[in-house]
């Protein structure tokens, strides 16, 4: 009688981090620190460094603590990363809508003609993978800020329009830790 074998994955399911930190770093407030897990990745943080009253344009990255809410991802250079987090595929028509006089300020929105929005499907790999947190996000409120994601550094790091950057193996890394209920303490 043939012995039947089973496929699985015998590491341990690691539950999600309940918190993640990301301080700036000493004598350069454009760059930074992310710790969770036992694990500390270098980010890029804002061209305006960490600010308390986050406003639209100022590149400051938020103060704050805030919780992931989904992963957006280029499917069509990647595959689906592993992570607890609601996943969406980034289309040829996403984009973020950060003009303050639109009712759809701080939220994904379709591109139609006339329609301006920070386009999601990037010809640069910066947003091939984007964690979208809740900066700003209930309420709303017009001109404090917009499109404040965790999503993929330059290549030497350089400053972010708001957002913390970091590189593609931490994001990967990162993804696979993070849920809904992880706490993203900025500051």
């Amino acid at each position: 009688m043939p012995v039947l074998s089973y496929a699985y994955d015998k590491s341990p399911q690691v539950p999600p981090l309940s918190l993640i930190r990301i301080r700036p770093a000493a004598g350069n407030s454009r760059r930074g620190w992310l710790t969770g897990g036992g694990q500390t990745i270098p980010v890029a943080l804002g061209r305006g460094g960490i600010r308390a009253n986050k406003r639209e344009g100022d590149g400051g990255t938020p103060r704050g603590t805030y919780h992931p809410r989904r992963l957006w991802w280029r499917a069509d250079r990647h595959v689906r990363p592993r992570t607890f987090l609601p996943v969406r595929a980034i289309g040829p028509d996403d984009a973020w809508c950060e003009d303050p006089s639109d009712r759809h300020y701080n939220q994904p929105i379709r591109l139609r003609l006339g329609r301006d929005g920070d386009r999601l499907q990037r010809a640069d790999q910066l947003y091939d993978f984007i964690i979208e947190i809740d900066h700003n996000a209930a309420p709303r409120v017009a001109g404090r800020g917009s499109a404040v994601f965790l999503h993929l550094a330059r290549d030497n790091f350089g400053p972010t329009a708001g957002c913390v950057s970091m590189t593609k193996s931490a994001m990967l890394h990162l993804l696979q830790r993070l849920g809904p209920r992880t706490r993203i303490v900025i500051g």
